[in-house]
């Protein structure tokens, strides 16, 4: 990466990304910093659903979602939803995801996404010796009309073609996984592979873990970048510059305007995603669950249910919608028989970066090769975090990546 053999490296973001980022470089004995605003772990990691889901081997462009998106994106209450706005970054943003939504482009994608999916399991389960509550009881996808139960089928199989099981279930069958709760639905699909965990306890672990280790945490806001040369030299902050041989970006949404100031181009897109807790879950469940068309995920996590949804373009706009929080809590009795009462406070909104194509940004830049991007995961931050801080360590270390990383990287467009 550098003309010597780095010794100090800097993380600039907090997350679940740039906590294993942190973990794994700090193994190969390098001087770990992480930057991060606020308290780490408190971003967009820690109110997601908590899924670890090797079954999401689709990226999200995926055919017929430009489509499903046209239709869904003035419905203020859809799953997926784009605040109409005149920004040339959206613009420029759809254009590719629009190319990139080709079957050429996704079966590519889809045994690097499984790869990378099934080595993060493993990662996981590495770190078991934390408390973070892992739980490998599978996921649970249920349909509740025809059109929608064909789209599951048909994700099944492809699941197949690839080496994931997916068992397809009639309503029965469905039945049978959730005896606590009447459904009310056609059927469903369950993988037998995914996972959950709680990542509230997941990141507070990793980060007391981490000070243990010897990472240095630093609460600053980050003006910009020193550098000469195409050499990164040291982080600007507004409490001084912090020097370092190797930086890390796992800015998450915020990547994209970091990456900007040093005149590269990451196209991102916040994809802003609400959840609430039920303290006293009013139905019980035992498995995660993804209700399909509604796009919205189900979790018990310890004693309580977590409820999570949606993807809105919005930009960088942490402002909570009611009425989309309220969509959420609506869709849940469309497939549960079940008497629903307002959604708790407090409610949550986390951005999501979305990169055109589904996939991540993990690589050095060429531009700035003392830069490496982890960052653009999208729905799949918490699912890839393991996995992504490991290939990081080996780029830094000059080893052979453990997975392919060539359509993950961050000059792709």
């Amino acid at each position: 990466m550098t003309a010597h053999s780095p010794r100090s490296v800097v993380i600039l973001g907090g997350g679940a990304i740039g906590l294993c980022c942190a973990r794994y470089l700090r193994a190969e004995g390098l001087n770990v910093t992480l930057v991060e605003r606020g308290e780490p772990g408190m971003g967009c990691s820690w109110g997601n659903a908590g899924m670890v889901t090797p079954s999401h081997f689709v990226p999200l462009a995926a055919p017929g979602m430009v489509a499903k998106g046209l239709r869904w994106m003035f419905d203020p209450e859809s799953p997926f939803y784009i605040r109409p706005r005149a920004e040339m970054g959206l613009l420029s943003w759809l254009w590719h995801f629009n190319r990139a939504a080709t079957k050429t482009r996704v079966e590519r994608a889809m045994p690097l996404l499984r790869d990378l999916m099934a080595e993060s399991l493993r990662l996981f389960r590495e770190l078991g010796p934390l408390d973070f509550g892992l739980e490998e009881k599978g996921l649970a996808i249920y349909f509740n009309s025809e059109k929608d139960r064909k789209g599951c089928v048909h994700e099944a199989e492809m699941a197949h073609r690839i080496g994931i099981e997916a068992r397809v279930l009639d309503a029965d069958q469905a039945q049978e996984l959730e005896p606590d709760v009447a459904l009310k639905v056609l059927g469903g699909v369950f993988y037998p592979g995914d996972a959950q965990l709680d990542p509230g306890r997941f990141n507070a672990a990793m980060a007391v873990d981490l000070s243990a280790k010897g990472v240095r945490f630093l609460r600053v806001e980050v003006r910009g970048f020193h550098g000469s040369k195409g050499c990164l030299r040291a982080l600007r902050t507004d409490q001084g510059e912090v020097d370092a041989d190797i930086f890390v970006l796992a800015a998450g949404s915020w990547s994209g305007a970091l990456a900007k100031e040093l005149g590269l181009s990451l196209p991102l897109q916040p994809g802003k995603g609400y959840s609430f807790d039920y303290a006293e879950p009013p139905f019980a469940l035992r498995h995660p669950t993804i209700l399909s068309e509604a796009r919205v995920a189900i979790t018990p996590i310890g004693k309580r249910l977590r409820i999570a949804g949606t993807l809105e373009l919005a930009g960088l706009d942490l402002s909570i919608n009611p009425r989309r929080v309220e969509a959420i809590r609506k869709a849940v009795p469309r497939y549960l028989e079940v008497d629903l009462p307002p959604a708790p406070a407090p409610l949550w909104a986390g951005l999501r970066p979305c990169s055109p194509d589904g996939l991540p940004f993990i690589g050095p830049f060429a531009k700035v090769p003392n830069l490496i991007a982890a960052t653009g995961h999208a729905m799949l931050g918490i699912t890839l975090a393991p996995v992504t801080g490991r290939l990081v360590a080996d780029l830094v270390a000059g080893r052979e990546p453990l997975v392919a990383v060539d359509l993950l990287s961050p000059d792709r467009y």
